[in-house]
């Protein structure tokens, strides 16, 4: 669960390092973004040879989060941290980066990110 100006790395290799969340998408009601939602965030730390810039505004897909999560089954899974990978834009669902870092939730492919499914590593 994270909520506005919540602290982010980037699971991908777009350049980012480290992102702070400015709004969480949908409605104005909705307070905390919860596995596979899409949120507003600020780039806070980048590389210089990256495709996405420091203070650039982009759409990200939140793949990990420190607080746990309720499955439907019962079980809980949870992260050693909060995570995402940036996306060009939600309708299209496409990755900016190449390559996808660490494990992801399976929620993030139930949601109907397939080609970010795909280039994880792991799929917990």
């Amino acid at each position: 669960m994270v909520q506005h100006r919540s602290i982010l790395n980037v699971a991908d290799n777009s350049g980012a390092r480290r992102l702070m969340v400015i709004q969480v998408m949908g409605s104005s009601r909705i307070k905390f973004g919860r596995l596979g939602d899409v949120l507003n965030c600020v780039v806070k730390e980048a590389t210089p040879q990256g495709m996405v810039k420091e203070s650039d505004i982009v759409k990200v897909v939140l793949v990990r989060t420190k607080k746990e999560f309720r499955r439907m089954d019962g079980s809980y899974i949870k992260f050693s941290d909060n995570a995402g990978v940036i996306i060009d834009n939600p309708k299209d669902k496409n990755p900016i980066g190449t390559r996808i870092f660490g494990p992801i939730a399976r929620e993030v492919r139930d949601r109907g990110y397939m080609k970010i499914s795909s280039m994880a590593i792991e799929v917990l």
